[in-house]
């Protein structure tokens, strides 16, 4: 690879950077471009009905800024921006922007799209940067300013000529385009100028990095350094607007925001030009997580995603930042057993389990498919699955005796598990079991002071025949038992029981676990009744048809 042929940016020399001790406690304005920057991206274009269903599920969600197209490049861009006036589908807290190029019919045009609105931005453009001023249009910086200048002249005009007709409303919104690539001394001499064409107007400065081009830390030392040289800081808004390009819009967007920004632009999922936009989603979710209210709500979040998938025809990956399918899952062992304990201490305070940075229920999510299994897992989290879903309370030990079982059969099939396949193993390799020595019914139970005096009806290969013992209790009685007419000779390692149901009275079941040793090898089973006795005895059975 031929690393060579590509240089290195310069870094800002700019000792005075205060950025890196700040932190952010609020929520920029916000400014979504789906249906400009997004829907130019697309293959296919959202149709009018896409957009429609796009600008209100934006409304709905709580944006009050949204860029919704060019309106001179086509009629349908067009007459989007009419349908939205004259159907009043604007809500009044909701401000509308449009993109124009600083060329006098393509900024006619787009102020005549605006007939009739309330309020309005109108966001002109033009190139900065040396390689578009050199290589593209041949202009020098003097014709740049001149252009960016022109342009904003033009906006005074054509908003008091329309203003005067309807009473509108118009913002002005400027960004030297290539921002990111553009001498920082350069782009503030352009910004200025364009200020003070606009004085006295609701300004919107855009700094975007068109082209990602540096490290995050790079770009937010631009952003502070410009702020503190902008004509009228105080009274105007510095917007961001990043590219995906180096894969960091989210973090370089986050730095400049301590850096002086007031406003972020980017679309839902980051989609957008090449690598896309910075994401929208994932940016406010990561305020919301360090407990700053962002004023937009992602509760439902399955539903952006249908959305966004249906109108764009793209996916949603399922590793995505707080919205994908799998990023509040576990399949590792050590990560589902942090997560369940976790889970268990919760309390009423801030919210803190490991690997979880929010909780799933505020996006909408359930807790199901927290822990999931295949054969990444541990022992844990089948256990965990049992106990949620079933009831099932594994002990310590048969946790490290179920979790190969479980992991056998993922390899084998190379699959995940579900709950109900879970269960299913448990319940083949445990409960109940049959076969060669099947209990059939208990005969009798006399307890003394000094012992258990027991008899029941046992199977063993074809053969049914009534068996009795004695010892300390009715376990003990019936290992008796088993002893003395078939010879087999074990102890009990563990044993424990629990109500399985939630109902109350005849209906509950009791679930019984033994461990029994022989020769140093521990066998389980497990046994179900509505009889506490009976779950005990079927689960000796089990764990002794375990050792065959």
């Amino acid at each position: 690879m031929n690393y060579k042929k590509y240089r290195a940016g310069e870094i800002l020399d700019f000792p005075t950077r205060t950025w890196p001790n700040k932190r952010q406690t609020t929520a920029p304005a916000w400014c979504s471009v789906d249906l400009r920057d997004g829907n130019q991206s697309l293959v296919t274009p959202l149709t009018m009905e896409q957009k429609l269903e796009f600008f209100k599920y934006l409304v709905q969600i709580g944006f009050k800024e949204i860029e919704i197209g060019f309106p001179a490049a086509s009629d349908g861009e067009f007459q989007f921006v009419r349908t939205l006036i004259q159907q009043k589908l604007i809500p009044d807290d909701v401000t509308i922007q449009v993109l124009t190029q600083s060329r006098e019919p393509i900024i006619r045009r787009t102020f005549e799209s605006l007939r009739g609105v309330k309020r309005a931005t109108v966001h002109l453009y033009n190139a900065t940067s040396p390689l578009f001023r050199d290589v593209v249009f041949g202009n020098s910086k003097e014709k740049t300013i001149e252009l960016a200048v022109y342009g904003a002249e033009m906006f005074n005009k054509l908003a008091d000529e329309f203003s005067a007709e309807g009473g509108e409303h118009f913002n002005f919104e400027y960004s030297p385009e290539c921002f990111s690539q553009t001498e920082p001394d350069f782009a503030v001499e352009v910004c200025n100028a364009v200020i003070t064409a606009w004085e006295g107007r609701d300004v919107i400065i855009n700094l975007p990095f068109t082209v990602e081009s540096y490290m995050p830390n790079v770009h937010a030392d631009m952003i502070e350094y410009v702020c503190g040289k902008l004509k009228n800081r105080d009274k105007i808004s510095v917007s961001l607007h990043a590219h995906n390009d180096r894969g960091t819009a989210v973090a370089a967007t986050e730095l400049c925001l301590l850096a002086g920004a007031d406003r972020v632009e980017g679309t839902l999922f980051g989609n957008g030009e090449r690598t896309g936009n910075a994401d929208l989603i994932t940016l406010a979710m990561n305020l919301y997580s360090q407990g700053i209210d962002t004023g937009l709500d992602f509760s439902k979040i399955d539903e952006a995603i249908a959305l966004y998938e249906r109108a764009t025809c793209l996916p949603v990956h399922p590793r995505h930042p707080y919205a994908g399918e799998l990023v509040y899952t576990a399949f590792s062992g050590s990560h589902q057993d942090a997560i369940r304990k976790g889970m268990a201490a919760k309390g009423d305070g801030f919210w803190q389990i490991p690997y979880l940075p929010i909780d799933p229920a505020d996006v909408g999510r359930g807790y199901d498919p927290i822990i999931r299994v295949n054969s990444q897992s541990g022992s844990a989290s089948t256990a965990y699955i049992l106990e949620v879903k079933y009831g099932i309370h594994l002990p310590k030990a048969m946790q490290r005796d179920f979790g190969p079982v479980v992991t056998a059969f993922s390899d084998t099939n190379a699959a995940e598990l579900s709950h109900e396949k879970i269960y299913e193993l448990f319940t083949q390799t445990y409960v109940n079991r049959e076969s060669p020595y099947r209990f059939v019914s208990k005969r009798d139970f006399i307890q003394d002071f000094e012992a258990c005096s027991f008899a029941c009806t046992m199977h063993y290969r074809g053969e049914e025949k009534l068996i009795r013992g004695r010892g300390h209790g009715v376990i003990d009685a019936f290992c008796q038992a088993l002893n003395e007419t078939y010879g087999v000779k074990f102890e009990i390692e563990h044993y424990s029981q629990h109500a399985l149901d939630t109902t109350e009275g005849a209906k509950s079941r009791a679930i019984t676990y033994v461990g029994i040793t022989l020769n140093n090898k521990t066998y389980y089973g497990a046994g179900i009744s509505r009889s506490t006795t009976n779950s005990a005895l079927k689960a000796v059975v089990s764990a002794l048809n375990n050792m065959q």
